[in-house]
């Protein structure tokens, strides 16, 4: 019942920044939660960051004080601004939101967006 389009990716050099949107549509009033992860080549996906939507945010320790999770309700989307890139940070990133209707909860991803990061 809901569809996300991430954009924004792209090559940065190391120390470089990047903003990447995700864009919710269909039933936008059962979401509970959104967030991003990523994925690295050869690594599992892992958590970078959530937000509920009562605005309470959660980041990865790894990313924790060069990130920062925000939305445009208005808009139906969840930004990811991405400060002092580094070689941790290469992966392509997707987004997720999680739906509660009825007492059941699903999740829903984008197909995801690359981040590449080279001097």
């Amino acid at each position: 019942q809901v569809q996300l389009v991430e954009s924004g990716g792209g090559l940065v050099q190391p120390g470089g920044s990047l903003r990447l949107s995700c864009a919710a549509s269909g039933s936008i009033a059962s979401i509970y939660v959104m967030g991003w992860y990523r994925q690295a080549p050869g690594k599992q996906r892992e958590l970078v960051t959530t937000m509920t939507n009562g605005g309470t945010t959660n980041y990865a320790e790894s990313v924790k004080g060069r990130v920062t999770i925000s939305r445009d309700n208005a808009k139906n989307t969840v930004y990811l601004q991405m400060n002092s890139l580094n070689a941790e940070d290469p992966a392509v990133y997707y987004c997720n939101v999680g739906t509660i209707i009825n007492y059941a909860y699903r999740d829903y991803w984008g197909k995801g967006t690359l981040v590449s990061v080279s001097s």
